[in-house]
């Protein structure tokens, strides 16, 4: 086919050797098959800003750190050049992300580089060498669905060790094949411990997971991983060895109602009686 625009520097630099087909047009960007030597890999293009339609970016961004002050300044006046900047961070995050997460044992393609707004990582395929498929599209016993997604916690587990939560998780953004789940799409990878939609995201990233697979195995709509895990993050407790039961208890402790009437009821009578003595002294 064709070579991409944004693909032949690669081309031309000896990166990539030749582009085989297209394997997807999404939201975000657009994904080729490369010849790289002797393998086949990913070239994900990210689409320009304005072109995207993933919602709520700002939200996304909050946190992560910008160490060169010229380029946070001009990003936060939104000038040519910080959008220039917001937007190699962007890349950079998913970037970034996956380096990290590929050290903390999370299934994810693994990264080669991202080369002028083109991430070039691994090519994730079936047993028949088939681009593998979304977990949207695969069906699975009960058994399997437990299994899998046992699978999926453990490594939302061990994103949050490694301080990250995916922000847009669902049955859309994981690939399955024969060594089970892969976790694609990290651009809006937020950090957990400064971002303040962390634990939202998180929540929603494991409910999405949690109803995909719950769907095969109903048993599974009723854990609560997401309050757990948290929970255990928060105290410093959450560790990649955690044994995780998908057990919480709210901790929230009944008020004595009576008690609280009866506090409120002694605070008035002091007050009442401190206006009192205070009256009684100026008519003396």
């Amino acid at each position: 086919m064709k070579t991409p625009k944004e693909i032949q520097p690669l081309v031309d630099d000896g990166i990539v050797d030749e582009v085989l087909h297209a394997v997807l047009s999404g939201k975000e960007a657009s994904v080729y098959a490369v010849r790289c030597g002797d393998e086949v890999r990913c070239a994900k293009v990210y689409k320009e800003a304005y072109k995207r339609s993933f919602k709520k970016a700002a939200q996304y961004q909050e946190g992560r750190k910008v160490r060169n002050s010229r380029r946070a300044r001009a990003m936060e006046k939104h000038s040519k050049f910080g959008r220039d900047q917001q937007e190699e961070a962007w890349q950079n995050a998913e970037v970034n992300a996956l380096y990290a997460l590929d050290r903390a044992g999370v299934r994810v393609p693994k990264p080669f580089g991202c080369f002028n707004g083109v991430l070039l990582m691994e090519m994730v395929t079936d047993e028949d060498g088939d681009v593998a498929p979304r977990l949207n599209d695969v069906s699975m016993s009960a058994e399997q669905a437990i299994e899998d997604h046992a699978v999926m916690m453990h490594y939302v587990k061990l994103m949050l060790c490694a301080g990250l939560v995916h922000g847009d998780l669902s049955e859309f953004n994981v690939l399955v094949n024969e060594g089970g789940p892969v976790i694609i799409d990290l651009p809006q990878a937020v950090d957990a411990a400064a971002n303040n939609n962390a634990e939202a995201m998180l929540t929603r990233d494991i409910e999405n997971i949690t109803n995909y697979y719950g769907q095969f195995a109903p048993e599974l709509l009723a854990t609560r991983y997401a309050q757990e895990m948290w929970a255990l993050f928060e105290a410093g407790d959450l560790t990649p060895q955690s044994e995780l039961t998908g057990e919480f208890t709210d901790d929230n402790v009944s008020a004595d109602i009576d008690s609280v009437m009866l506090a409120i009821k002694d605070a008035f009578d002091e007050e009442q009686a401190r206006q009192e003595r205070m009256r009684e002294a100026a008519d003396e």
